[in-house]
């Protein structure tokens, strides 16, 4: 077992990020491997208040920070680098609501014939929009190129639907003019001349079970795409996904349903599958085990069992920042740790931004975390 190093002060001089000369390269190598055991890691930005402590990353119990695809820049990657950490970018793939204002023949389209109103806010985009689709691989090829991080997961990746709460919102979309076309040309189903209120009937009731596999396969065939650029351009980079915690069974299927997520398939390009499980944003504040559950699902669903060398890994993303339903201090070591459990072999805080002025939750992670390699059955 790879032992946490000991406390040691910051190696990157804040004035040395600030005049640029800690600068990475894109072709740097990666940063040595995490430890043995499980990986455990903070999203949402760089835990400078961490630093500010007078602690190194590692000291304190991280070996990974995920960063938003935009955010990252030579000199976070510098600094990381220097605290050796793995360094991950997360991906937004359906939710560039910028696009469709650009672009409103991107907007989906509801079972109506009309627009569908973003539920709750969350804008998706028409999975067959080769525009939007060109544009998102264009950044997810710079994005590869452009830095040496060790891993992309993709966020959002699933149709036009609100999920996260309690309560989800996930409207039948898309059937515009484009996707009931593709979907004729894919399966062979003619459908007959008539209003798309008619067709998305018909699509909803005597040819569901065709429409709900040929959009499965529109959202798979992208993360194929993602994974073929990977291999391309950086193929010693993780490809990992957020995705919901529901079982398939869940929602009335809506996972597969609605959403148009199926893990299953996507498992022949995805590295890590990282759930997020966050029990008290989903009803769950009293049941934190309920996390547990949810992977080990996952698990037996994928076929994982947190072995050493498994193709695919679980990595879970837990609730630890308050969002709608606080997370109590106390029970942050009870959330992380059943976040690790097996077949998880990694976990990360969810989420950094709403960390920062909480010194209170920043120690109980620390202790944790640097308690975890040892402790997780």
């Amino acid at each position: 077992m790879h032992l946490t190093p000991p406390r040691v002060a910051l190696v990157v001089l804040p004035w040395l990020v600030a005049t640029g000369l800690a600068v990475v390269a894109a072709d740097q190598p990666l940063a040595p491997a995490a430890p043995a055991g499980v990986v455990r890691g903070i999203y949402g930005g760089v835990p400078q208040e961490i630093l500010d402590s007078g602690s190194s990353l590692r000291a304190f119990g991280v070996d990974a920070v995920w960063l938003g695809s935009g955010s990252i820049t030579d000199e976070r990657l510098a600094l990381l680098r220097q605290q050796q950490v793995q360094v991950y970018a997360e991906f937004n793939t359906m939710h560039v609501a910028d696009y469709v204002k650009a672009h409103p023949d991107a907007a989906p389209v509801g079972s109506d014939g009309q627009v569908s109103p973003p539920p709750n806010g969350w804008q998706g985009v028409c999975p067959t929009h080769e525009g939007y689709r060109q544009s998102r691989m264009a950044a997810f090829r710079e994005l590869l190129t452009r830095f040496a991080i060790d891993g992309v997961w993709l966020d959002y990746h699933h149709a036009h639907a609100s999920w996260e709460q309690a309560v989800p919102e996930m409207p039948d979309t898309c059937f515009c003019t484009r996707c009931l076309q593709r979907f004729q040309q894919a399966t062979g189903i003619t459908l007959p001349a008539a209003s798309t209120r008619e067709r998305a009937t018909r699509l909803l009731s005597t040819h569901r079970d065709a429409w709900v596999r040929w959009r499965l396969g529109v959202f798979t065939d992208w993360v194929r795409e993602f994974d073929a650029i990977r291999d391309e351009v950086r193929p010693t980079a993780l490809l990992g996904t957020f995705h919901n915690a529901w079982s398939d069974e869940d929602q009335q299927g809506a996972r597969l349903q609605k959403l148009a997520i199926d893990l299953r398939a996507q498992a022949a390009y995805i590295d890590v599958f990282s759930p997020m499980p966050y029990h008290a944003r989903f009803g769950h504040a009293d049941d934190p085990a309920w996390i547990s559950r949810q992977v080990q699902w996952l698990g037996r669903h994928l076929g994982v069992e947190g072995r050493p060398g498994e193709r695919h890994r679980i990595w879970p993303i837990v609730q630890i920042a308050d969002w709608g339903t606080p997370v109590p201090v106390a029970q942050i070591d009870t959330v992380l740790t059943e976040g690790a459990r097996r077949p998880s072999t990694g976990v990360m805080v969810f989420n950094w931004g709403g960390l920062r002025t909480n010194p209170d939750k920043i120690d109980a992670i620390g202790r944790t975390f640097r308690a975890l390699p040892t402790r997780t059955p």
